[in-house]
This record gives structure tokens, C-alpha cells and sequence, in this order.
């Protein structure tokens, strides 16, 4: 089983501060702390499982500069065999579909039977695995949390609306999205990401893939931030105090003063 995984660097939230450029179309991103991803970090994990289970290669990918490299090694370190770095000025600004077709061009370079991405990305979006799919003309499942393997074919389960569960055979090759909670991604140490460091990581630019450099970044963006802003604070919440029948009584005159209630 050869599987390639679509991993991006992102900002972490829990590390970070986060504000807006001066121009107010986009967030600082001087100084910031970056990681993997959460939810390709579960797909990675998935990805490594299956492999540990019927045998292959997992090979990770990610569109960005020699910065994302550290995220390559990161998941190289949790696992995955090989790693691929898609880089070029060009590919600067992607909106979507531009990532989508970056991540084309690299499928076609290789012979996967499988290709992961993280159920969301892109500011969530989570709009690239479906398009990747589109491209490939291959099919497709969306927020998956469950994947056994079978003679060329798989059968997935999809988290979808009241806490329900739909299972879906799909054939093989195919894309699929990973929800988190699909397992429990392992812990990765100094010693792992330090064996990994000097492994040579190959990059590729749009010459490479067969891309039209027209077609991808800020020059092919169909979308494009028009505005970033911080939503102004409210006023903050009423804490009610008093014994359980107390808050009740009060909740439900605060609910008919403001048209809650009739």
C-alpha cells in the first residue's frame, strides 16, 4: 500500500498571540510559533497504522517554503518513510485550488493507492482533498474517523450530523479526508526528530510537477482575502447566582424581557 499524505505548516494557536498586518488583509505572521496541522497529524497517524498492518510506504507532502521543511521531518519522525517538498515562488498566494493542483502534479509523479488529507486546512476551508479528488478523478470521502482495508477496496465510516455514523465502501485509488479522533497520534521525541534531520528531503517547483505557474498562486487565485478583522467583544456575560431554582426563575425573566419567551 503506497500512501501520500497532504500535510501543512500553520500557525499554532495555543502558541501564539494572533494579529492583524498593517494592511489588514492577513494575520502577522512574523515571530509566530508554527506546527503540523492537527488534523493531518491524525492522518499521518492513520496512514502509519494501515501500512504497520498490510505493509507499503507512507510518504508525507506539503506545499510551502524551506520553512515547512521542519513539518516534513516532524512527521518523518512519527513515522512516515519519505517526504516531499513542493516549492516555488510561483505557488505563492494558492487559493484552494490552486494547492489542489500543485498536490495534482505530485500525485501524478508517483503511484499511490491512497492519498489523506486533514479533514480541514486553508483557514478552514477544508476545501483542497475534495478538489484533489475532482482533479484525480478519483473518489472521495469527507470527515472519515474509520478505515478497514480490504482486496482493493476500503470501508470508511463518516461522522456526519446528530453524532450518526455512515459506512461507505470506495475503491481504491481514492482520497480521503481524516477526521480527528480517528486515533490517537503517537508521541514525537527530540531523539526521533534528530534521526530524521539529515535524511535529504526532494523539492519540487511547477517546472517539475507540469504546472502552469499561471494557473497556481496569487496569479490564478480564484479567491482572494478582500478584509481580517477581530470581531468587536460584547459586553460579556451575566453570571447568575442562587440556588438551582433561583437561576431558573431568573433565566426565564431574562428570557421574556428579551423576547425568548411569550
Amino acid at each position: 500500500m503506497e500512501i501520500l499524505v497532504c500535510v501543512k505548516r500553520v500557525p499554532d494557536s495555543a502558541e501564539n498571540e494572533i494579529e492583524m498586518n498593517a494592511e489588514g488583509n492577513d494575520i502577522e505572521r512574523d515571530d509566530l510559533v508554527f506546527s503540523v496541522n492537527e488534523w493531518d497529524n491524525y492522518a499521518v497517524e492513520e496512514a502509519i497504522q494501515i501500512v504497520d498492518k498490510v505493509g507499503g510506504t507512507v510518504t508525507v507532502v506539503t506545499v510551502g517554503d524551506d520553512e515547512s521543511d521542519e513539518v516534513l521531518r516532524r512527521e518523518m519522525a512519527m513515522g512516515a518513510a519519505k517526504g516531499i517538498l513542493l516549492t516555488d515562488d510561483a505557488f505563492e498566494g494558492s487559493d484552494c485550488k490552486g494547492v489542489a493542483t500543485i498536490l495534482k502534479g505530485c500525485v501524478d509523479k508517483g503511484n499511490y493507492d491512497l492519498i489523506f488529507t486533514g479533514a480541514q486546512a486553508d483557514e478552514g476551508a477544508g476545501a483542497v482533498g475534495g478538489m484533489l479528488a475532482a482533479m484525480l478523478d478519483y473518489p472521495y470521502a469527507s470527515l472519515v474517523n474509520k478505515i478497514e482495508t480490504g482486496d482493493g477496496k476500503l470501508t470508511v465510516g463518516r461522522e456526519i450530523e446528530g453524532g450518526n455514523q455512515e459506512m461507505n465502501e470506495i475503491e481504491m485509488p481514492c482520497v480521503l479526508s481524516i477526521q480527528t479522533g480517528i486515533n490517537e497520534p503517537r508521541y514525537v521525541g527530540i531523539r526521533g526528530i534528530r534521526q530524521v534531520s539529515g535524511v535529504e528531503i526532494p523539492e519540487f517547483g511547477a517546472a517539475d510537477l507540469g504546472v502552469d505557474a499561471a494557473a497556481v498562486g496569487e496569479a490564478g487565485a480564484k479567491v482572494k482575502k478582500a478584509d481580517y478583522f477581530v470581531p468587536e467583544a460584547g459586553d460579556g456575560a451575566e453570571m447568575l447566582e442562587g440556588s438551582n431554582e433561583e437561576i431558573i426563575e431568573k433565566l426565564i425573566e431574562i428570557l421574556k424581557a428579551n423576547g425568548g419567551l411569550q
